[in-house]
């Protein structure tokens, strides 16, 4: 940017802001007016002029607020409430329709009027826009309520609670020998088992058996194919039909897993990706071959529906008793490497891999730019995800039917 262009900002910054919030009034309006097209003049209460004009009021309401007294926005925002709340009344009592969806728009576009002037242009238009898509898709959101049942909010708001009020809580430092203990890391982990669950079963009720189950695959091997693993294998008890495309995708799961940990190796000690990229290409390729066989085989021969609405979306109990086994495993592994020293790297390795790779990809990349040497880093990957491998086989054989435990073991 020039120097003219900057002087030129900075001389007519008044002037753009309020230019801007002129314009998300009009988005706003934009979509008010094309839901409102078929009404005959006159009947429409605001449109895009009108919106077009509340921004703009927004945000000379915030420049007088700034300039004269802070009492010009609130006594400006009633006056606009008050005329949006009459004119929309008069609506209501002729067309009988009484919601007050167009009075929050009003608002919304005077605040966003305000907000581009007094605080921010970016955040403006990006709740703008935001609003605009919720306005726009009324018909979709109502649709999308009225297939929802009582189980699946259940299960949403209790993902949230566990996320959301929860996760934030817990101390994210160290405890226990060695500092080997988390809780936040390991309720992290307790959220993605339980968010694979969930949105494993609306991918299967939206787009199908056959597509939820390789989506639902191509995410976890991205975040924790354990768990995915652990959850298709109690599902295909319940669903003995699917138990070869199960199997597929807990394969998939396994073969992404390698993109997850060569992205961590080039985020954290690039020296690792040369020694490292042969074995894994090696290893994915056993996996997604088989993969690909089954998927092939089975995928036009299944008929099982989409998940009963009986079907909890969300394996809290599982999740759970996943998370207390992170917790003892990092435990373990550190009296492990105490006893045995330098040698019990390998040790760790395996303690590390029976529950997840994640923790001792990203410590033996961190300790290989010290004293380790970066062929026993590779050599303790290697053997951590060798030993996830197993115990997810493990997990099938055990947990699943004999179909699948036959197709992921092999």
């Amino acid at each position: 940017m020039d120097e003219f262009t900057q002087q030129f900002i900075a001389s007519n910054d008044h002037l753009l802001r309020l230019g801007a919030a002129l314009l998300l009034g009009a988005l706003i309006g934009l979509q008010r007016g094309w839901e409102s097209r078929e009404r005959k003049s006159g009947e429409r209460v605001a449109g895009i002029r009108t919106h077009a004009l509340i921004g703009l009021l927004g945000g000379i309401s915030a420049l007088l607020a700034q300039a004269i007294t802070a009492w010009v926005f609130p006594l400006m925002i009633i006056a606009v409430t008050a005329s949006a709340v009459m004119a929309y009344r008069a609506r209501m009592e002729e067309t009988r329709d009484y919601s007050i969806t167009g009075v929050i728009g009003v608002l919304l576009t005077f605040c966003f009027g305000a907000i581009a002037v007094a605080m921010d242009v970016g955040l403006a238009t990006a709740a703008a826009v935001i609003t605009t898509l919720i306005l726009d898709n009324k018909q979709e959101i109502h649709q999308l309520i009225a297939k929802l049942q009582a189980h699946e909010l259940d299960a949403a708001f209790k993902l949230l609670l566990i996320s959301a009020v929860v996760l934030p809580l817990l101390p994210n430092r160290e405890f226990g020998p060695g500092g080997a203990l988390n809780p936040y890391t390991i309720w992290w982990m307790v959220v993605l088992i339980a968010s694979i669950s969930f949105i494993g079963y609306f991918a299967v009720r939206v787009a199908g058996t056959e597509k939820g189950i390789l989506l639902t695959s191509l995410f976890a091997g991205l975040s924790a194919s354990t768990a995915l693993t652990l959850h298709y294998a109690r599902q295909s008890r319940t669903a003995e039909a699917l138990s070869p495309l199960l199997a597929a995708g807990i394969l998939l799961a396994c073969g992404t897993m390698f993109g997850r940990i060569l992205l961590y190796c080039a985020l954290f000690n690039p020296a690792l990706l040369a020694p490292l990229l042969p074995v894994t290409l090696v290893m994915t390729v056993c996996l997604y071959l088989p993969a690909l066989v089954i998927w092939r085989r089975h995928v036009s021969h299944q008929s099982e529906p989409p998940p009963a609405p009986s079907q909890s979306p969300l394996d809290l109990k599982t999740a759970l008793g996943f998370g207390a086994m992170l917790g003892i495993i990092p435990v373990l592994a550190e009296w492990f490497r105490l006893w045995l020293g330098d040698a019990g790297v390998y040790m760790v390795a395996v303690a590390s891999g029976i529950a997840d790779v994640n923790a001792i990809t990203l410590s033996l990349a961190r300790l290989s730019q010290g004293e380790m040497t970066p062929d026993t880093a590779v050599f303790g990957i290697v053997i951590a995800v060798s030993v996830n491998n197993l115990v997810k086989a493990g997990l099938a054989s055990s947990l699943g039917t004999r179909a699948l435990g036959v197709r992921v073991t092999g």
